[in-house]
């Protein structure tokens, strides 16, 4: 039986190909350009989806789809759109759309798409919230919109959400996006970094203790999943945590109960539970370090946040956000030349958007000129290294920028900007011996017995690091 599509498209060529591809599923396509065409075809003829774009010759095309819901409550609706940015992703699913393709997208995809739509004919109309203005992730490449995607997609369920990236990447920015943007923002959203807490304080910090559950328990304290009940809790560097605490977490999201640490009683928890982590977790299920059902506990939905070398044209719309972020926090207002940004799309930026973040905040605090042309760019590249950690004041400075950062919770500031600290330290002395550890502590001037401890704690495999014939 022929479907009956209705493509609301003003680009002439894409809407050309979209109809020759639905026509060869048996489909019958109408075209339009307009939201005014729209409204006479819906209003003439029943329609088993609908394809629009969102800027049309006439006006925004999400902006009416309300009132489409309303008055075609069964209809599917697939949105397009070349304004690749998170607001339109989570506009158009917050309108019920069937599906949402940043363009320019894959064809099949569509196509497969609008026959599932078609097919379903199922009314998925979800109330729209407004969204809000500063949504914290900024990019159009192809590799972002395959995060929005993703991040839309689990914005109306609890699902647990594995997000996998290389540091400086944005994994907590993702995960404050799922919760501001999702249906449990009027609640709680709490980060812990569970490398940064000391093995034998994470269960605490995690489920709470009462008092005197252990020396120095002077008083009962709430733990990170009562603190986030009804919100997120987001779990960084879940691939950190020790194998004794991955046990109780386990038992945690099974059963949705905690049992503070001294305590006896059950606590019924209602979280959303967001992990991530920069480590390859299978390699460590092979090893025996990370539990394999807790990854699968976890991983529901992973998302995967692309390196800043991977997607290069973010790097001028990321600038400029930072730019204005920069003159907020008092940093005279500066500019680039396109010259300029052509060299930033050029580093390889190994710390991220974070590394691209520092830099443009420095670059807006030491030029003299208010355009910022490629020979100060240069300069400043040039010199980032020695400006970062060649002084012990500039690193000085850093640390106390991290704490500040960091927000370290009440009685655990020694022990968290220590495991930051210990971490990169022992890191780069194993780098710097191939692995091996006799060396390494003679490097850092401290006992072999003392190192392998602290390894251990720190959960640092030394074989990570050995040079490979």
């Amino acid at each position: 039986m022929t479907r009956r599509a209705l493509l609301v498209e003003d680009d002439a060529s894409i809407a050309t190909v979209i109809t020759a591809a639905l026509e060869a599923e048996a489909f019958s396509v109408d075209r339009c350009d307009s939201i005014a065409a729209r409204d006479r075809h819906l209003a003439s003829r029943g329609y088993d989806v609908m394809l629009t774009d969102v800027v049309l010759t006439d006006g925004d095309g999400i902006a009416s789809l309300a009132e489409i819901d309303r008055v075609y409550p069964d209809l599917p609706v697939i949105i397009l759109s070349a304004q690749n940015t998170l607001d339109t992703a989570v506009r158009a699913t917050d309108t019920g759309a069937f599906e949402y393709f940043p363009k320019p997208f894959d064809l099949d995809e569509l196509v497969r798409a609008a026959c599932q739509a078609a097919d379903a004919r199922s009314g998925l109309s979800v109330a729209r919230d407004d969204p809000g203005e500063g949504l914290p992730l900024i990019g159009r490449s192809q590799a972002m919109q395959d995060v929005y995607r993703m991040i839309t997609r689990v914005l109306r369920n609890d699902l647990s959400v594995l997000i996998l990236g290389e540091s400086g990447t944005g994994k907590e920015l993702v995960a404050e996006a799922i919760h501001q943007l999702g249906s449990r923002k009027a609640g709680p959203f709490v980060a812990v970094n569970t490398a940064a807490i000391p093995r034998e304080l994470i269960e605490s910090e995690l489920f709470g203790h009462e008092k005197g559950a252990f020396t120095g328990a002077v008083s009962r304290s709430i733990g990170k999943f009562e603190q986030a009940h009804g919100g997120t809790l987001l779990l960084d560097e879940i691939g950190d945590m020790p194998p004794e605490a991955q046990t109780r977490l386990l038992r945690a999201l099974q059963s949705g109960r905690i049992r503070r640490v001294g305590g006896r009683e059950e606590i019924a928890i209602d979280v959303r539970i967001v992990a991530a982590t920069n480590r390859d977790l299978m390699p460590m299920i092979a090893a025996g370090s990370f539990r394999e059902d807790l990854y699968y506990r976890l991983n529901v939905v992973p998302i995967n946040l692309p390196p800043l070398r991977e997607r290069s044209g973010d790097i001028e719309p990321l600038v400029r956000h930072f730019l204005r972020q920069a003159a907020a926090e008092g940093l005279p207002l500066r500019s680039f030349s396109q010259e300029a940004v052509s060299l930033l799309e050029a580093q390889p930026w190994r710390g991220n958007v974070r590394e691209l973040r520092n830099f443009v905040f420095r670059a807006a605090l030491l030029s003299r000129e208010e355009r910022i042309d490629a020979g100060s760019v240069q300069q400043l590249l040039a010199d980032a290294p020695v400006a970062d950690v060649g002084s012990p004041a500039n690193f000085a400075g850093a640390l106390d920028a991290w704490l500040v950062a960091a927000k370290p919770g009440p009685g655990s500031l020694y022990h968290q900007a220590l495991a930051a600290f210990e971490r990169p330290l022992f890191e780069h002395a194993l780098r710097e011996t191939g692995g091996n550890q006799l060396r390494a502590a003679q490097l850092l001037g401290i006992n072999r017995n003392t190192l392998r401890k602290r390894l251990d704690d720190l959960r640092i495999d030394p074989e990570q690091f050995a040079q490979r014939s």
